[in-house]
């Protein structure tokens, strides 16, 4: 008597588990693609992107915050440029294999009005200098683990415990692009900016 409880108590803890491992996977960004409400998201490889039509960007987003060597940094400092917002963090192991990628984009676009700006979700500043020099970073991050404000600016617009996930915003700072998951190739990337530059602000 007591195998077959134990067993049927098996077959109910199985049926729990693949439950609960369908709800774990359930995907927000298709479902909004599958409701038909334009965000136009295309699953490949793991990360999902998405390009937003210039009427339906919504506001510009208004940020203000300390990058990781103390200094200030703001939206306004950005007017008139394309910006590509990274989230990541040090130990994030898609953010590790990613940065290469993020920082061939970045140079690619030097000289032109497209500026590169991370926003670290967990770490201290020393962690994340010392993860811009292991990796050959060369554009800043600004710290947002005890910036709550820097943090709302962008609340609406990703989930920030989706890491990484990369924000285009357009010449108005507008979020004209979204790729949630690691970057598979900078390409991907560089072709979003180039159709941004190309656009009238």
């Amino acid at each position: 008597m007591r195998r077959i409880l134990t067993a049927a108590g098996s077959v109910a803890a199985a049926a729990a588990l693949v439950m609960g491992l369908a709800s774990c996977t359930a995907d927000p960004l298709a479902d909004q693609y599958r409701a038909g409400d334009n965000k136009g998201y295309i699953a490949a490889n793991g990360f999902q992107t998405a390009e937003i039509p210039a009427d339906r960007r919504g506001e510009p987003v208004d940020f203000a915050g300390t990058l990781d060597d103390g200094s200030a940094v703001s939206s306004a400092d950005y007017d008139g440029k394309v910006l590509v917002v990274n989230f990541w963090y040090a130990t994030c192991g898609p953010c590790i294999i990613e940065a290469p990628r993020l920082e061939q984009a970045y140079k690619a676009f030097e000289g032109q009005d497209v500026a590169f700006l991370g926003i670290n979700t967990y770490d201290q500043p020393s962690t994340a200098q010392s993860f811009a020099r292991d990796h050959d970073i060369s554009y800043p991050s600004a710290m947002a683990v005890n910036d709550a404000e820097l943090k709302l600016a962008f609340n609406d617009k990703t989930p920030l415990n989706a890491t990484p996930t990369t924000l285009v915003l357009d010449k108005q700072g507008r979020v004209a692009a979204r790729i949630v998951g690691e970057l598979p190739e900078a390409s991907i990337l560089e072709a979003i900016v180039r159709t941004l530059v190309a656009e009238d602000a």
